[in-house]
This record gives structure tokens, sequence and C-alpha cells, in this order.
């Protein structure tokens, strides 16, 4: 890290210093696993390298366990006791959160703060926002509850799990909590795009806009330019804001082969899809070693997502292997993939746009496709490296220490 100090003349220098530090690292999981999982780990995996990291972590449950969960959400007494027993154990300098919904709940941040150690919260999503988090709902951006305080509209369109119950109690909880002064009391907002800030920063959310720091998010990879590319891979959740089932019925008169990675509530479909037409291959939930291998022997990597997206690590994952990206013109997908530098765009509603893309990518010429490959290599080296990443993340804990009086 380089840090601009003074010399005994009062000359500016800049000399290279390591803050080492004690990070705790709160994430709640899904029962579904996901890219913020993924994320959690990764950074928990290289903090540690440097410094003193412990993690705790919480778990949704299903059937009454999860209704029970669910109905501690605004203020969850038994998650408070466990963060205040992490605290007193490991004295941290700062803690992380990445994920509180809803085993959690917000209440452990009012108690973090009360015991004097400055907080900074990644937002994955736009839960704060709005309950259904993806600002999307049947088949549709939904963007109404950036205008309302509360989010009645959301609550009457059941926009969570298409659910009342779910819906207006996690709306109740960010609520309760915008009215109890929680959300001030993070001391930095990590987002992981320009267009997520302006989401935030412009919405009815009731936090300063110098407390979100865009960030965005990265994979360790050892760059590889693919030049043998076999059909086009998809990898992801299978649901319906991903966009995999309008893709699918895009594809199935295509001649060109498509590889689907992931699960999710659509399985069933896709399992359909597959059985039906003998290119669409389903090769379900993997590992990561077989994730990216499946990226890098595709000719390009399909994000089809109807919804707003945080920041997808397949896209980052690919430009690390050289693969291109065609992906949806929606959100900050728009402004990850540079149209013919990095990918191509298409309208995910649209499947005849969506087989057109796909047509004039197949049809490139293997020149300007082997350069749109070399393109991603520079994107991934120029953005989403590991090394770059960690550093800002320690730059903002300290910020984060230092506004708060902490000392690392």
């Amino acid at each position: 890290m380089i840090c601009e100090d003074k010399d005994k003349m009062g000359n500016t220098i800049f000399v290279e210093t390591r803050w080492h530090m004690r990070i705790l690292v709160i994430h709640n999981f899904y029962q579904h696993a996901g890219g913020e999982d993924a994320v959690f780990r990764q950074e928990v995996e290289e903090l540690e390298k440097e410094h003193d990291v412990k993690t705790l972590t919480f778990q949704n449950k299903k059937g009454w366990r999860g209704a029970l969960q669910y109905l501690a959400y605004p203020w969850n007494i038994r998650a408070m006791w466990k963060i205040k027993k992490s605290i007193k154990s490991f004295a941290p300098d700062i803690v992380h959160i990445h994920n509180l919904h809803y085993a959690s709940g917000p209440w452990l941040i009012r108690n973090i703060y009360r015991l004097g150690i400055p907080v900074v919260m990644t937002l994955h999503n736009f839960r704060l926002l709005c309950p259904s988090a993806s600002l999307f709902h049947y088949g549709q951006l939904f963007t109404k509850s950036l205008r309302q305080n509360f989010p009645w509209t959301a609550v009457r369109m059941r926009v969570l799990d298409h659910s009342f119950t779910k819906t207006f109690l996690t709306a109740f909880t960010y609520w309760l909590h915008r009215k109890l002064g929680t959300w001030n009391k993070v001391a930095k907002f990590i987002v992981l795009s320009d267009f997520a800030k302006s989401l935030f920063t412009e919405s009815t959310f009731p936090v300063e806009d110098d407390k979100f720091i865009v960030r965005p998010n990265s994979v360790d990879a050892t760059p590889k330019i693919t030049t043998d590319g076999d059909g086009f891979v998809y990898i992801g959740r299978l649901s319906e804001e991903k966009g995999i089932v309008p893709l699918l019925r895009a594809f199935k008169h295509l001649p060109f082969p498509l590889a689907i990675y992931g699960s999710g509530p659509q399985q069933d479909i896709i399992e359909r899809f597959a059985d039906k037409f003998k290119h669409i291959r389903y090769f379900g939930h993997q590992p990561s070693e077989v994730l990216r291998t499946a990226i890098n022997h595709a000719d390009a990597l399909i994000v089809p997502s109807v919804c707003y997206e945080g920041m997808p690590l397949t896209i980052i994952e690919a430009y690390a292997q050289g693969t291109p990206v065609l992906a949806s013109n929606i959100g900050i997908l728009n402004k990850m993939v540079l149209p013919l530098y990095t990918g191509m765009h298409f309208n995910p509603y649209d499947k005849e746009d969506i087989r057109r893309i796909v047509a004039e990518w197949i049809n490139l010429n293997e020149t300007t496709k082997q350069q749109i490959r070399e393109n991603c290599i520079i994107e991934y080296k120029k953005h989403y490296t590991v090394q770059k990443n960690i550093d800002k993340l320690i730059s903002i804990y300290r910020e984060a220490t230092q506004q708060q009086g902490g000392k690392p």
C-alpha cells in the first residue's frame, strides 16, 4: 500500500507500508449457494495471508426452523449474543459484513457499533432498497421501491417469493432499521459498480453519498486465452430473474451447443429442455474447477439476466480466461461487457435478438474474435485482479477505522 508522508524538511514523500489488522467477517448463507458465498470465501482466504481473520457465519434453514429465523429477523437476539461473544474473544479492529438475510439480521450492526468497532458492509444486491433484492418481479424490472420510504407496492405485489408475509416482514425489517438509524452506524458501504452506487444514492435510502465506495469483485486466475472454443456456456442460478428459460427458447432451434451449470427453482424446466434438445446439455451444480474449465473451453459465456445484477463473478472469470461474453443490455451488464471489445449485447426479452447476436458472433472472422479474447485479458488485468481488490479493501478498512476513531 502506498501512503503519503512528510520528510524532515516537510516535503511530501510516498512510502510503501502494510497494515496488519484483526478482521471479523460476517456472512449469512442462503439455502442455495450463490456468488456472494464465493466472494466471501475468496476474500477471507486472501485476507488471511497478511492479517488475522475470524469468520462468523449463519445459515438459512427450511421448514419451521426457517420460520423461526424469519420471525426473529428484525431483532435477532441469538445472533446478537453470538456476535458479542466473537468480538469479546477476538477483539477485532473492524467488522466486515457481507449478507444479513435472514438468519442474522441488521440488529447485529447496532450491537457492533455499541462495542466501538467500525463496520464495513458489502452490498451484493439491492435488498436494502427493496424486498425483491434484485429489483425484479413477474418477468420485469421493478424499481418502484426506490422512491418509496416504505415499499408498499412491493408488499402488495408480493415481490419476495410471491409471499405477502415474507415480503412484508423483510420490508418492515429494513424500514424499522431506517427509522432507528441503524444504517448510519455503518462506516462504509462497498458497492460493486458506479451503477449500483447511483441506485442507492438516488433512492430514499437515508445514508450520505460519501459512505458508498465502489469496489468491483475479482477472481484469482492465471490469464489464458481460449483459442479452440466449442459452443456456449451458461453458469449461474436457475431462476426467473437470470433469464435462463428465454435463453433456452431462443437456443432450442439454433444449431450450436449450449452447456448449462447451476441449480435453482427452474431446474426441472432446464432438465426438460436438455432431454428434448440434444445440443442443450445440463451439468448441474459443479465445483469451481469444473466451471473454470467449462469457461475456458467455451466460444463465449452467455449471461442473459433480466434483472439488475451486482457484478457476476462468471464474467470476471471469463475475462481472466480470455473468453468473450454475450450478455443482456441491462444494468451493470451494459457497462461490464463492451460491444465488439469484450463481447456483444442482446435484448434478453427478445428471442429473435438473442438468435441474431449468437449468429453474428459465430460468423465473426477469427482475427476479430482473437482480438476480443485478448481484450478480455486486458480488462481483467486492469480492473479485476485479486491483489488490486484486496489493496482497495484494506484502504477502505483503514479509512473506516480512522473515521470512527479506531486504530489498526
